[in-house]
């Protein structure tokens, strides 16, 4: 059993020197919980604040299971809760709906026993049954229901109820009002860290029928959702209250289990431009917003607001499509590589810390390669690639966001300039396709189409390799239109081997398979940071984004 108590870190800033420092050096270290945070909800009457938080794009729909979008998952975490949680420090599971799991001797079956006295927002009880119909309604969903993107149940499981070959998912049955069984047709030991991702969240059965969550006849910013991915129900400490255009909002659950905290009324507002955000949080429209950027920081300094940052757990990638003409020569991909001068992209763009990618896996997992093939700048090298691979200057489409801010790309117009210059300078014909981010740019890059490259990138969501490799590339996907037998075994074998060592050496093994073949060009992990106002005591920063803000403590 994994059991841990809840501790919680804050990053405070509170001289410009300190707040410079994120983009000339290390910045600071997490400080002790501070002593002057407000009495608890249980002495105050309940939870009373309300709070603002400015997200930097809209979320594409509220089924935490069918989102693939973090500022979706921003606003689930909040109203739905996994059976699994993650502790804030050390990022391994711990207890959350579960209070305690079990796995046999040969790993196929895991046993659950569920927290009790929980309710969902609309009254229906938290049971075995209930996490089962959750289960059910994943294996069973139907193929026109998933979309172009690669959704968690199929990176995790592998299959859904069409492919039971292919499923490691064998079935989910209860074993008491409380107790679930959840048998596999093979050992997954990333298993339980994968259940705390956002899309395992349990949703009311009632609310999912009703809502008829497996139907996509609605349409929002480009994406297809149900009527139930417009207002979800969990067990979390928020309920649903409303969504308008760029603003939403949740009110605290007056039945929740656990520590409601001190926000009653909660808004995430949608305000994509940068300075925007921070000219809102200086006014006092807001308490707080994501995805601090280099420009902001000596400003938000002089401002006395605070900068918290967390563990790198992402990655931004140069994707190439491999069924555009010509991408398929891996002289093509290498001469890409070549071309990248990772560190002139890394200067003024992203904040210090950030640090260049030669491969797919963080350094927060501790299974660096050594072996990795490294493409060094080298753009006469690329020359003599493209010359061998027999490119004549055919125009190329590079695919790229506008006016948002991810994790991985704080500035994506800034992040496309600098590549095509480079790639420009090594003999590429790049011409660029700027796409709207609220217009469907994931869903557009996710399949295939006149693409030869765009920018994308990965948030982990939970501690194991698989999140990063397996979800990229441990099958054949559109985004890439990459086929790899030998790589898909290495990818299927990794993922059930119990043995910690052996596991990290295939993990290594596939990072040096994928760096031969460059299905994508790894290249940076990138520092996320945070701000909030002054009137924030503490906030529970995640590598892993899994903040939910009933933790959050505001000062007197």
């Amino acid at each position: 059993m994994t059991k841990s108590a809840t501790r919680r870190s804050v990053i405070k800033a509170s001289a410009i020197a300190a707040a410079l420092a994120l983009t000339g050096c290390t910045a600071a270290r997490p400080e002790e919980e501070s002593p002057s945070v407000s009495p608890s909800p249980a002495e105050t009457g309940g939870p009373s604040a309300a709070f603002t938080f400015a997200t930097a794009a809209r979320p594409s729909g509220l089924d935490p299971f069918l989102a693939v979008d973090t500022e979706s998952h921003r606003v689930t975490r909040q109203v739905l809760e996994t059976l699994v949680g993650v502790d804030p420090l050390t990022s391994a599971p711990v207890p959350a709906l579960a209070e305690e799991w079990s796995e046999s001797e040969d790993g196929r079956t895991y046993e659950f026993v569920l927290r009790r006295g929980v309710t969902f927002h609309d009254g229906e009880p938290f049971n075995a049954e209930a996490v089962c119909a959750n289960f059910d309604r994943w294996y069973n969903l139907p193929e026109s229901a998933r979309g172009h993107e690669v959704l968690m149940f199929g990176s995790v499981f592998r299959g859904f109820a069409d492919t039971p070959d292919l499923s490691a998912f064998k079935s989910c049955s209860p074993a008491g009002e409380y107790t679930v069984k959840l048998e596999l047709n093979t050992r997954l030991p990333g298993l339980v860290p994968a259940l705390a991702s956002p899309e395992f969240a349990i949703s009311s059965p009632r609310a999912l029928s009703e809502g008829r969550g497996d139907e996509l006849d609605q349409e929002l910013n480009g994406t297809r959702l149900s009527a139930y991915a417009r207002h979800p129900v969990g067990t979390g400490p928020f309920m649903f209250s409303s969504w308008v255009e760029d603003e939403l909002a949740l009110v605290s659950y007056p039945g929740y289990w656990g520590d409601r905290g001190q926000i009653q009324d909660l808004v995430f507002r949608t305000i994509t431009s940068p300075e925007s955000r921070l000219r809102a949080l200086k006014n006092g429209d807001v308490d707080g917003y994501d995805l601090v950027t280099v420009s902001d920081v000596g400003e938000l300094a002089r401002a006395g607001m605070q900068i918290l940052q967390r563990d790198p757990y992402s990655i931004l990638y140069l994707g190439i499509n491999q069924n555009f003409p010509g991408m398929d020569e891996p002289k093509m991909r290498q001469a890409i590589a070549h071309a990248i001068d990772k560190p002139a992209l890394l200067e003024g763009i992203f904040l210090n810390g950030s640090k260049s990618a030669n491969q797919f896996l963080p350094e927060k997992l501790g299974l660096r390669s050594d072996n990795v093939t490294n493409y060094g700048h080298n753009p006469e090298r690329a020359q003599e690639l493209l010359k061998e691979a027999g490119y004549a200057g055919e125009e190329l489409p590079f695919y790229y966001p506008r006016r948002v801010t991810r994790a991985y790309l704080p500035n994506p117009e800034k992040v496309y300039a600098e590549l095509s210059r480079q790639l420009t300078a090594a003999g590429f014909n790049i011409r660029p396709v700027p796409m709207e981010w609220s217009e469907g740019y994931i869903e557009a890059v996710s399949k295939n189409g006149d693409r030869a490259l765009h920018l994308s990138g990965l948030s982990g969501s939970y501690m194991d390799a698989d999140n990063f490799v397996g979800s990229l590339f441990g099958s054949y996907i559109e985004e890439f239109g990459y086929d790899d037998a030998q790589l898909f075994t290495k990818v299927d074998r990794a993922r059930t081997l119990a043995d910690s060592e052996e596991r990290a050496e295939a993990y290594r093994s596939i990072s040096d398979r994928i760096s031969t073949r460059v299905p994508a060009v790894p290249l940076a992990f990138p520092i996320s940071t945070l701000t909030v106002s002054p009137r924030v005591a503490q906030y529970p920063t995640s590598p892993l984004l899994n903040e939910v803000f009933n933790n959050i403590r505001l000062a007197d």
